[in-house]
């Protein structure tokens, strides 16, 4: 019986090494970079009228935004961005709010855009953010009903928010169900379906980069507490939000609840997707919730 040389044992053993340790660095490399903060100016809107503003965080930053001032005697509109972005990624759905007489309000995230902040949580310290907003309009508009239109990021902030958002109507368009689900689409939205097995080897780094553990980013736990009037929408080619999951989240969520899924679509800007469309769903839906 031939025996495997133990010379090539050795290089094998040390090839699958060097190949364990490129990974897990490579993984680290990634995961930092997908944690990393992405700040940068955000220029004014020269075709909407607005005013900046700040207000302090519990997540321990500044955030900076940007506020429409309401026309009519209609609620305030606050719009949460999604990960990597910034405010003036939601100017287009500002702008119709804006006409439609809605007070409006943009703002960055810790981290994002021109709110300081150390690293993207995916949510936990973004709730925060969203709770200071929820507070600044209470604050500078008493007695106006409030609505939230987040997106991915966005909505993910609203879910996580404990306790929930003291608000009268919610849009959460493509929103994550949980952190493990989201890092294995978006693994194989990058490379192919078998890489979904790697997801540990990034989910795995968020204890130590970012301080929370996997338990703490399920938005799809946090949707079965909130009783506020509530509109999903959600790509049918979603690649980085499974249409599947958005749906599992909708059937999770307590009533009253409203889905409306856009044919085609995948993780993109729905409102430039749906066009006319969205901004009479919107409308509608604002209409019937912020009285």
């Amino acid at each position: 019986m031939n025996h495997f040389p133990k010379k090539k044992w050795k290089a094998l053993c040390g090839l699958v090494l060097v190949a364990i340790v490129m990974v897990l660095t490579g993984a680290g490399i990634v995961g930092g970079a997908l944690c990393a903060p992405a700040n940068h100016p955000v220029g004014r809107p020269t075709d909407l009228p607005v005013v900046a503003v700040n207000f302090e965080s519990a997540s321990g930053t500044v955030i900076h935004g940007w506020l429409v001032q309401p026309a009519t005697n209609r609620g305030i509109v606050i719009l949460q961005h999604g990960v990597r972005a910034d405010k003036s990624t939601l100017i287009e759905r500002a702008k119709f709010l804006a006409r439609a007489g809605y007070g409006v309000l943009l703002f960055d995230f810790q981290a994002h855009g021109e709110s300081l902040g150390k690293t993207i949580t995916f949510g936990f310290l973004e709730s925060r953010d969203a709770q200071a907003a929820v507070a600044f309009a209470k604050k500078n508009f008493p007695g106006k009903p409030i609505g939230i239109i987040g997106v991915s990021l966005g909505g993910a902030a609203v879910l996580l928010a404990n306790p929930p958002l003291d608000v009268q109507a919610l849009v959460l368009e493509s929103v994550y169900p949980d952190i493990i689900s989201a890092t294995k689409d978006r693994l194989e939205w990058v490379l192919c379906r078998p890489a979904r097995i790697l997801s540990p080897l990034l989910t795995s780094q968020l204890k130590p980069c970012i301080g929370i553990s996997p338990d703490e980013l399920r938005p799809i736990d946090g949707v079965t507490k909130i009783k506020t009037p509530k509109l999903f929408l959600a790509g049918t080619k979603d690649q980085r939000t499974k249409f599947s999951e958005s749906l599992a989240m909708f059937a999770h969520a307590a009533e009253p609840k409203t889905f409306f899924p856009v044919e085609g679509a995948d993780h993109e800007d729905l409102h430039h997707f749906l066009g006319p469309r969205y901004e009479q769903l919107i409308l509608e839906f604002l209409e019937n919730n912020l009285k």
